[in-house]
């Protein structure tokens, strides 16, 4: 998170036990990718919780290292592919599973674009102005600019699921933000109005266990 070590760490114990109690509420096995993103948003806090930690006293060392890049295949190499996949999983209309199986392709290409150039370059982070920045980003080519938000964030703008749609576009207003407003720490502060919507994913999967439960009562 874009904050303090606490705040990091904080968000991560939130969208961790939002995660928890949203995998336990889960009815079929296609809703699993979509239940555990809050595990995943958890997990990816907690690295930069890390990093709040480590860059103060070795900018350069190798664990400051690693946690950037792992911090950063989560957010450029992972959710890519991830968010269309898990909205994918749960969709049931075919015109809305062709549309979003194009997001995935798109991630598919901006995932593949990224872990070629945290390879060959790796990345730094420091702290600058209250947020971690992550440097040594090239410039970067028009198709990534366009295809990024259309995996992460069309994708489940696409969804039959109203909820689902809903948790797409609470990500691409936090993207916007983020850009306009935090442009140096993008990566940062996206990551974290997108581990916000993990409130919107339990909603989900609580709405349709109390369905579920009224359908039983009903039948009996």
């Amino acid at each position: 998170m874009c904050f303090s070590a606490s705040a990091s760490f904080s968000a991560a114990a939130v969208t961790g036990a939002i995660g928890v109690a949203t995998v336990s509420r889960v009815h079929s096995r296609n809703e699993f990718p979509l239940a555990v993103m809050p595990i995943f948003f958890a997990v990816q806090q907690t690295l930069e919780g890390l990093l709040w930690i480590n860059i103060p006293d070795d900018p350069t060392g190798r664990i400051a290292a690693g946690l950037t890049q792992l911090f950063l295949i989560f957010a450029l190499v992972f959710w890519p592919v991830y968010a269309p996949f898990a909205s994918l999983s749960i969709e049931d209309d075919p015109k809305r599973r062709k549309w979003i199986s194009v997001c995935m392709f798109a991630g598919l290409i901006v995932s593949a674009y990224f872990l070629w150039s945290l390879i060959m370059g790796p990345r730094t982070a420091s702290i600058q102005n209250g947020h971690v920045v992550y440097t040594g980003d090239p410039t970067l080519p028009m198709f990534v600019l366009y295809l990024y938000p259309a995996a992460t964030c069309l994708a489940p703008m696409l969804s039959s699921n109203k909820i689902v749609r809903l948790m797409g576009l609470l990500v691409f207003l936090g993207s916007l933000t983020a850009y306009i407003a935090y442009s140096e720490a993008f990566a940062s502060v996206w990551c974290f109005f997108a581990a916000a919507s993990s409130g919107v994913i339990l909603y989900q999967f609580e709405t349709a266990r109390r369905q579920r439960q009224a359908e039983i009562v009903t039948a009996g």
